[in-house]
């Protein structure tokens, strides 16, 4: 060793050093030429008001040296401990959103519009000459109304595309039935008024026998198909920004549709598809689809409405659990569970069906209120007090969605009017749950 060591070069062994002070000594020394001498007799002391170094004779002081450097850095490890449990409580983050489509990400009212002129032109394609656009709604509603009657349980169960599937039957039916009273009339040299029930009940079954499946199956598929490129063509323009920032601001998120009619955006490639994980709906699983339309004919709250909601987890855990697992504070969790890490939202435009029924499964809900620029085709019907020509919907189902939608109105967490304020609604969400957990 030399004579003389450097400030910085002092051992916690050879002079006192407060854990906290070393820089500051360090700091000090630099801008001195001085070298402090050997220290088998000396150590500092610190005057931190002035900053000043003394350094004095305490040879007796440094054989409890090591065991007040043990203390300090005892104590100084617990403040990191301390420090660190605070720093590494982790944020909420965005696991799952989910979307309602119609009226959601495009308007529905010009979507059904062209999928309507699509059945009836495809009904013009298989000789049914006379069919109108509106002819597919107004039967469809005619169908539920009739099955309502009959049996509220079979009504409920009916899916949208069963009705439409029904709708075009009928309308078949009716153009082969009304055919076949014409030739039996004029070969008879009658009036069709003046058949006897007999023959009509006849001409009846002969019509139905003339309609096949195949046919009534490939009107619906023109239907759909229209359905989903009209949506293309529909959507709202801020939507793939939208999705495109969210996937940025969230890595990792799962992003998944929730429907209760046929659209899916894994059906969509040019616009949708490619920042959707999943699809579910109302219509996907047999048994799970009865269920929840006579839930729906039965509800009475917002619980009873989980079953969709309940699938889309299902949906959320497969894609998670392949990826990292859910984790609550670094174990696993359910999300929307209370302190879980991952949290989800659900944006829709129904009060009753994507606010009550998400909010029931631990969703943080975002009700998608827009402006009129956006013409969501439901919010300007009801406005105007009546439905719009495509629905579907029987009066008793109506009346039953509007009870609803009042319930579920204190479940909702934001509104938006403008499809580019919801990335910011969902920030607003996160940080409102971690100052609570704070």
């Amino acid at each position: 060793h030399s004579s003389t060591v450097p400030l910085e070069f002092v051992t916690t062994k050879q002079m006192l050093i407060r854990p906290s002070l070393p820089l500051l000594l360090a700091a000090i020394a630099s801008k001195s030429s001085a070298f402090v001498p050997s220290l088998p007799s000396v150590s500092p002391q610190i005057d931190i008001g002035t900053a000043r170094v003394v350094l004095a004779s305490t040879a007796d002081e440094n054989d409890d040296a090591p065991a007040a450097a043990a203390a300090a850095a005892s104590g100084s490890e617990a403040e990191t401990s301390t420090a660190t449990k605070t720093t590494t409580k982790k944020k909420a983050t965005l696991g799952l959103i989910t979307f309602d489509l119609d009226d959601t990400l495009y308007p529905v009212g010009p979507v059904f519009t062209e999928a309507n002129q699509a059945f009836a032109n495809a009904m013009h394609s298989f000789g049914y000459d006379g069919i109108q656009p509106n002819d597919i709604a107004e039967t469809g509603r005619a169908v539920r109304e009739e099955m309502a009657a009959q049996s509220a349980d079979q009504a409920s169960a009916l899916s949208f595309t069963e009705t439409r599937m029904k709708a075009i039957r009928r309308q078949m039916e009716g153009v082969r039935l009304l055919r076949s009273l014409e030739d039996v009339a004029k070969e008879w040299a009658t009036p069709v008024s003046g058949l006897s029930p007999v023959v009509v009940e006849n001409c009846k079954k002969f019509a139905m026998k003339e309609v096949s499946d195949s046919q009534v199956q490939a009107v619906y598929n023109a239907w759909e198909m229209e359905r989903h490129h009209s949506a293309e063509r529909h959507l709202y323009p801020e939507v793939i920004d939208m999705l495109e920032t969210i996937k940025k601001e969230h890595p990792g998120v799962v992003i998944g549709a929730v429907t209760d009619g046929r659209a899916n955006p894994l059906l969509m490639p040019f616009t949708l598809a490619p920042y959707f994980d999943f699809c579910v709906s109302w219509e996907d699983d047999q048994g799970g689809r009865q269920k929840y339309f006579q839930e729906l004919n039965e509800a009475t709250d917002e619980e009873q409405l989980m079953w969709i909601y309940e699938a889309a987890l299902d949906k959320y855990r497969e894609i998670e659990c392949l990826r990292t697992g859910l984790k609550k504070r670094g174990e696993i969790c359910e999300v929307g569970e209370p302190d879980c890490e991952k949290i989800w939202v659900h944006c829709g435009d129904d009060l009753a069906y994507d606010v009550g029924g998400s909010a029931a499964c631990g969703a943080r809900t975002i009700l998608m209120e827009l402006a009129d620029k956006y013409e969501q085709t439901e919010r300007v019907d009801k406005r105007k007090k009546n439905r719009p020509v495509w629905d579907l919907m029987s009066k008793a189902e109506i009346e039953q969605r509007e009870q609803m939608n009042e319930e579920a109105e204190d479940q909702v967490t934001a509104r938006v009017a403008f499809i580019t304020r919801l990335t910011e609604a969902i920030s607003d969400i996160l940080e409102d749950i971690d100052e609570e957990g704070s």
